[in-house]
C-alpha cells in the first residue's frame, strides 16, 4: 500500500503500526516496529478495545529491541529529511518500490518486487534497500534479492560478498554474484535484526541521537560513506517548522567520494555550505567502509589527520568550516 501511495503522489505515508484493529502478538509488534522505523510516517496506533502497543509493552526484552530500531530512525533524521525536500521539489517519495530505482534488475528484466520472496522489499529513499520479511508473522527461511553487486550491510558496513552467516543483520549467506547481476541472499529470520543494506555508492549523513525532532543534536555531523559507482550523497536542513527556507534560510551540501589512481585510496569531497541556516556542527566524523586495506593515513585539506580502523572501517575527524572540505584517504602499504 505504501509503495503504490508513494508512486501516486503521496509521500508522507504510514501504516498504523501494529495494526489499526486487532492486537498483534509481542513478536509481530516488534518485527513491525523494526520495519515502520524506516517509513514516512512511524506511528504506533489502535482503535480503542485493542491490546497495548506501546514500545515498552510486553516486557524489557521486546522493549530493548524496539528502542533499538527507534534510535536508529533518529539517527537517520538527516538522510531522510533530505529525501523528503527531494520529494518536494521532484515528487519522489521517500519510501519507493525497488523497480524505481532498479527496473530491469532480473535476468529477464523484470521487476524484482513481483517474485514472492522479495514481496516485502522497499527501498528508503534511493540508497538504502529494506529486505523485510514476506510473512512477519512466520519464522521462515526466506530470499532476499539485491538488484545489483557490491551491497554493504547497514548495520556492520561490511560488503555482503563479505559477510558470513549468523551477523547482527539476520544470518546472511550470501551468494558471490556477477558484477551488476541480480545479487541473492539467503536470510534466517531473527526477532532482533531486520536486514537493511545500502547501496554501493552511498553517503549517508547521519546524527548523533536526539529524544525529539525539537532537541537540537549535540557532537558532529557523521558521514557514513560506502564506496562504490557514482559514489555521493546530500543533505538538507533548515528549521522544520517556518516557510523561512523561502528566503534562503537553509542548509545544503553535497558529497562525493572517488578512487584514487591505482585504487589505492579514496578521495572525498564535502561541499561548502550552501544557504544561511546554521549548522549544528562544527566537525565532521567520516567512517568508510569496506575499503581493501588495514591501515590507512589521510590528510584533510592537505594536512594530515588521524586515522581509526575497526576492521575495514576507517574513521577520521575533519572540522567543517563551511568553505568545504577534500579528504584523501591512502594505503598506509603504498
Amino acid at each position: 500500500m505504501l509503495k503504490n501511495l508513494g508512486l501516486s503522489g503521496f509521500s508522507l505515508i504510514g501504516a498504523d503500526v501494529g495494526g489499526y484493529a486487532g492486537t498483534p502478538s509481542p513478536e509481530l509488534l516488534t518485527k513491525w516496529i523494526e520495519i515502520s522505523a524506516f517509513q514516512p510516517i512511524d506511528r504506533d496506533h489502535a482503535e480503542k478495545g485493542t491490546g497495548d502497543h506501546e514500545p515498552w509493552a510486553n516486557g524489557p526484552e521486546q522493549e530493548e529491541i524496539r528502542r533499538h530500531y527507534i534510535q536508529e530512525r533518529y539517527k537517520l533524521l538527516p538522510y531522510l529529511y533530505t529525501v523528503m525536500e527531494e520529494g518536494t521539489r521532484t515528487g519522489l517519495p521517500l519510501l519507493r518500490p525497488v523497480f524505481l530505482e532498479f527496473p530491469d534488475a532480473a535476468p529477464d528484466r523484470h521487476p524484482v518486487d513481483v517474485d514472492l520472496n522479495a514481496s516485502g522489499e522497499f527501498m528508503v529513499g534511493p540508497d538504502l534497500l529494506v529486505a523485510a520479511p514476506p510473512f512477519p508473522d512466520k519464522a521462515n527461511d526466506y530470499d532476499a534479492e539485491l538488484p545489483s553487486a557490491g551491497w554493504y550491510d547497514f548495520w556492520t558496513g561490511k560488503r555482503i560478498e563479505e559477510v558470513q552467516a549468523q551477523t547482527t543483520a539476520g544470518g546472511l549467506q550470501p551468494e558471490a554474484p556477477a558484477e551488476g547481476a541480480l545479487s541473492t541472499i539467503s536470510i534466517r529470520p531473527e526477532l532482533a535484526t531486520l536486514p537493511v543494506f545500502v547501496r554501493p555508492g552511498a553517503i549517508l549523513p547521519t546524527e548523533p541521537l536526539v529524544q525529539s525532532t525539537q532537541h537540537r543534536p549535540q557532537g558532529p555531523l557523521t558521514l557514513r560513506v560506502f564506496p562504490g559507482p557514482n559514489c555521493s550523497g546530500e543533505l538538507y536542513q533548515d528549521d522544520g517548522v517556518t516557510f523561512a527556507y523561502k528566503r534562503g534560510e537553509y542548509l545544503r551540501m553535497n558529497f562525493t567520494c572517488a578512487a584514487l589512481p591505482g585504487g589505492n585510496g579514496l578521495t572525498i569531497h564535502i561541499s561548502r555550505h550552501e544557504g544561511v541556516y546554521p549548522a549544528w556542527w562544527n566537525e565532521i566524523v567520516l567512517e568508510v567502509n569496506g575499503l581493501p586495506t588495514r591501515s590507512m593515513s589521510a590528510t584533510v585539506n592537505g594536512l594530515d589527520s588521524h586515522v581509526t580502523a575497526r576492521g575495514q572501517t576507517f574513521t577520521l575527524l575533519a572540522p567543517d568550516p563551511g568553505t568545504g572540505i577534500e579528504v584523501v584517504l591512502r594505503s598506509a602499504q603504498e
